[in-house]
């Protein structure tokens, strides 16, 4: 179980009170991996320790206008790959039978593209396999971090730190590509419902069976069927 991976994992899901009380222990975890730069990880620290001391409420506000009202923040990691086309939902179904091989059954009603699940996943492989993952997406990674950093967000520090685990140099072109893309205004209701009018699709359980219980945060990071609480039902995206 590579810890730090689920930790990054779990700042990226959606803020509960089980993973704000967690988040001290989850920011010691990151901050002892020398894999990560020193600076990157002294970000993430101050990032989990202000994220243990904020209101809950403010959290989960700050959230979903960030990664649930901008599609170009978006953690479902396809969606900056194929957008709304067929092929979007052909690589959900492959990644889906990818965590099936490898005995990973996602317990959450979000898409398997999610980067915290995705992530779950990774924390469970070799290294060698999370680093050809995570180059992959080495693009993403970058321009998520840069719009992040234009948005003064301090999780900007996670995507930095997956590019820095990923170990790649990202094709240029192509974050200049994304990042030429106008930023969302996530304040502009009738644009949100315009993009999310599609019928939604959901992959794995009932997402109305409710969420487990997660007393032990960290003790659970060690188990690969941990679910972290997922964002409110109505703000999951489409396939």
């Amino acid at each position: 179980m590579d810890r730090t991976l689920k930790a990054l994992s779990l700042i990226l899901s959606y803020p509960s009170r089980e993973l704000q009380e967690a988040m001290p222990e989850i920011g010691g975890v990151i901050a002892a991996d020398p894999r990560i730069a020193a600076d990157t990880r002294a970000a993430l620290r101050t990032l989990a320790d202000g994220f243990a001391k904020a209101d809950l409420y403010d959290l989960q506000e700050s959230y979903v206008m960030l990664f649930d009202r901008s599609r170009t923040l978006s953690l479902n990691l396809f969606e900056h790959v194929h957008g709304e086309s067929r092929d979007r939902g052909g690589a959900m179904v492959s990644l889906i039978e990818t965590y099936r091989e490898g005995g990973f059954e996602p317990a959450t009603s979000e898409l398997p593209d999610h980067l915290p699940v995705l992530l779950e996943f990774l924390s469970t492989r070799p290294f060698a396999e999370v680093q050809e993952t995570l180059a992959d997406a080495a693009h993403i990674l970058d321009a998520l971090a840069a719009r992040l950093v234009r948005r003064d967000s301090g999780y900007a520090a996670a995507f930095a730190a997956l590019s820095q685990l990923a170990d790649t140099q990202a094709d240029a072109e192509a974050v200049a590509d994304m990042l030429a893309q106008p930023d969302d205004d996530p304040t502009d209701l009738a644009a949100l419902d315009a993009v999310w009018e599609e019928t939604e699709v959901t992959f794995g359980p009932d997402p109305n069976a409710g969420c487990p219980q997660v007393r032990d945060m960290l003790a659970a990071m060690d188990k690969p069927g941990f679910n972290p609480t997922p964002a409110p039902q109505q703000l999951n995206r489409s396939a």
